[in-house]
């Protein structure tokens, strides 16, 4: 039986309050921003994971820490070789496992008897990590590490001490190889040597890296400072906000679903972006017989557009092989991949004007076009302002680059393109929802003389729109 009238208009004045008390809530907590240090990070965008270590030489991918350490023992190591490719790739960093759950070290621990001291390699001579540090400041690049807190051979493991152990190594790392841009927490959490799991102390690791070096940006499933994106297929979801809620959640012991790291909380209290991880080979290190298995460069462009183009950071896992080097395979993966990034590049954009009405005033915004974030344009919600493409003549194209200016926060919650002829009448509407650092929309090739971006939804006002650029990108190349 249907209710009365009167109590379905209440129950919609029920909703439309909490709705307006849920908002009022967020906007009196001040919406999240970001630091100064995660700021810089998003300006990185697409950077290399180095999974190197015994298992390099074993052919495992999980070590079991009881391997000896003489196998580890590289041919031809050379750190300056892995920053020519990854500058040759447009990457800005490399993050390096400088401990993987095996505990082996890539660096002479004093707080380790499982490290490049006790290998052959170099005669127990060799530091991997201030060969790489070194390569990277050469290089212009990032540095970062992955510090497995678990390990499976430290006899300590297990116990309240090797909690000591793992401050004194971070404690390590950072005064000998700094600065260190990233530091790579894993969420896996096994048994040692003795058979027993860790209660890791992840408060006092977070207090001791901020006290170290306060501009490194963490990284674990739920940040403090990035989060996991819930896969390691280096996909971000198509709503992505880089804010989330994590209450009741603990570093390393599961986390909110996967859909909730792939997209964020829309209303989430802490600014925690998504990195998408992925390898380039189908596991994580080096194995021979997947040399003919590299992913090529078309697929990492479609990566690329699923990940940065979804306002999240590409880390790509590119691991040395046997002799320390990265494979030619890899290389000429890396190389297309770059190539094909062009194809976005901001002097590659399609000529237009660029605009914006508020207020039916129209008026000219050509900082749209260029490649500076901070330049940017305010458009106010609702049905006030949009911003417009207009080309000189009809013009083919295929692809959108969107972009916010985060220092106040993420805004944007949904949008439409239009793509309209000479005459006014409408080809074709896009939909999309989150914007943030970067968004990319492809869609099928249209020929048409103005294109307008309606924003529908937004969490603030006013939205600060950084970019809006078009793009002809080859067919096959659109996002599948």
């Amino acid at each position: 039986m249907p209710l009365p009238t009167s109590q379905v208009n209440l129950m919609k004045l029920f909703r439309l309050l909490s709705g307006c008390l849920l908002l009022l809530a967020t906007w009196a907590q001040g919406q999240p921003v970001p630091t100064p240090a995660q700021q810089a990070w998003h300006q990185q965008e697409f950077y290399l994971f180095m999974h190197f270590g015994p298992n390099t030489f074993t052919g495992k991918e999980w070590g079991h820490g009881d391997e000896k350490t003489e196998v580890f023992n590289p041919s031809a190591l050379d750190t300056d070789q892995w920053c020519r490719v990854a500058k040759a790739a447009g990457a800005r960093g490399i993050i390096i496992t400088a401990k993987h759950h095996d505990g082996f070290c890539l660096w002479p621990s004093a707080y380790s008897t499982h490290t490049v001291r006790e290998s052959k390699w170099r005669n127990g001579q060799g530091d991997v990590l201030k060969e790489l540090s070194a390569s990277c400041r050469k290089w212009g690049l990032k540095f970062g590490v992955y510090l497995s807190p678990w390990d499976r051979n430290h006899p300590s493991y297990g116990t309240p001490a090797y909690n000591d152990v793992y401050a004194n190594t971070l404690q390590e790392i950072f005064q000998r190889y700094g600065p260190i841009w990233e530091l790579w927490w894993d969420g896996a959490n096994g048994e040692g040597p003795n058979g027993k799991k860790q209660v890791y102390d992840f408060p006092r690791f977070e207090k001791l890296v901020r006290k170290l070096s306060p501009q490194t940006v963490i990284f674990s499933d739920i940040g403090p400072d990035t989060r996991w994106v819930g896969n390691e297929s280096g996909i971000a979801g198509t709503t992505n906000w880089n804010t989330l809620d994590t209450a009741g959640f603990k570093r390393g012991e599961g986390g909110p679903p996967v859909d909730t790291l792939n997209s964020g909380n829309r209303y989430g209290r802490h600014w925690i972006p998504a990195e998408c991880d992925v390898s380039i080979r189908p596991g994580w290190f080096y194995h021979a017989e997947e040399d003919a298995k590299v992913k090529s460069g078309e697929t990492l462009f479609q990566l690329y557009l699923k990940s940065v183009g979804r306002g999240a950071n590409l880390l790509l896992n590119v691991p040395p092989d046997t002799r320390g080097l990265i494979h030619e395979n890899d290389s000429a993966a890396l190389v297309r991949f770059a190539q094909l990034r062009q194809l976005l590049a901001p002097n590659k954009q399609l000529k237009a004007k660029a605009t914006v009405l508020q207020h039916n005033v129209k008026k000219p915004a050509p900082t749209l076009l260029d490649k500076d974030l901070a330049t940017a344009v305010s458009l106010i919600l609702p049905n006030l302002s949009s911003a417009a493409l207009e080309f000189e003549s009809p013009t083919r194209l295929n692809c959108v680059v969107l972009a916010e200016d985060l220092r106040k926060g993420q805004s944007v919650a949904g949008f439409t393109i239009k793509l309209y002829d000479s005459k006014g009448q409408l080809l074709r509407t896009v939909a999309g929802t989150t914007i943030g650092q970067k968004r990319i929309v492809s869609f099928e090739t249209t020929t048409a003389s103005r294109l307008v971006l309606e924003l529908t939804a937004s969490e603030q006002r006013p939205i600060k729109l950084a970019t809006l650029q078009a793009y002809l990108l080859p067919e096959d190349m659109i996002e599948k």
